[in-house]
């Protein structure tokens, strides 16, 4: 199993890419602890994953606000026993346009995409010093390796995730710590609609998603196991010497 014996926090855990990913980390032998805004979600992963044989530390917390999301990490490091893979999954689309910005959104979005990132990896790496060292993924989108003309908020806080990631891999690397970020495309989650239906029309919706698969190759969406098969190798031992990468998980949409 690639991640045996690793203790493993994963924030946006309790639906989509989050999800698939504990699910996965657990296959792979980790110890796993799930932060979620959504108590009732995280009960129910707790409960798939005991029935499974496993067993789950989850954490209720809203990781737009600091000190909650400081707190997660530390009381997620405490149940632990350590960390050595933080998944810092946390993310929202945000608002769709420019005109008239709606500033209170505005700042969620960064609240969520960006400075829910920075402060779970700055509480992380003191428990990681401890281990040796450890494995921080961040989840950016191909939005964040090339603009979105249908999301720029969620873009510009993207492109600050991946520009965080190549500083603090060069930051942490005297430490034995890995910082690398995936970038998913357009995926199958809950979270789609907050890009391509912002209007609430079903059909417009439709249009939008078609297209942006008109633009990836492989002419399909990324599926939430897809993204998180792509963190496990870069939160493995597999990518060893892999730091400071933005690795897209797009069907080929950056390969234009």
């Amino acid at each position: 199993m690639r991640l045996a014996n690793k203790l493993a926090i994963v924030t946006a855990a309790a639906s989509g890419m989050g999800r698939a990913g504990v699910e996965l980390f657990l296959r792979e032998g980790a110890k796993v602890a799930a932060i979620d805004i959504d108590a009732e979600a995280l009960a129910a992963l707790k409960a798939q994953a005991r029935a499974k044989g496993h067993e789950i530390a989850t954490i209720q917390a809203d990781l737009s606000q600091p000190e909650q999301m400081r707190s997660s990490i530390n009381d997620a490091a405490k149940a632990l026993g350590g960390v050595d893979i933080l998944w810092a999954h946390a993310g929202i689309p945000g608002p769709g346009g420019i005109e008239n910005l709606d500033l209170a959104a505005y700042d969620q979005a960064l609240a969520l995409n960006v400075t829910s990132a920075a402060l779970a990896s700055g509480e992380v790496i003191g428990h990681m010093r401890k281990r040796g060292g450890g494995s921080i993924v961040f989840t950016a989108s191909v939005s964040g390796l090339v603009g979105s003309m249908f999301s720029p908020v969620y873009s510009a806080a993207k492109f600050a995730v991946v520009g965080l990631t190549k500083s603090l891999a060069q930051r942490f690397a005297p430490d034995n710590v890995r910082v690398n970020v995936v970038c998913p495309g357009l995926a199958d989650t809950p979270m789609k609609l907050g890009f391509t239906g912002r209007s609430g029309d079903p059909k417009e919706a439709e249009e939008n998603q078609a297209r942006m698969m008109a633009a990836v190759p492989m002419g399909r969406l990324c599926k939430a196991e897809e993204a998180a098969h792509a963190v496990l190798w870069l939160a493995s031992d597999d990518a060893s010497f892999v730091t400071g990468v933005a690795l897209p998980v797009d069907g080929g949409f950056t390969a234009r």
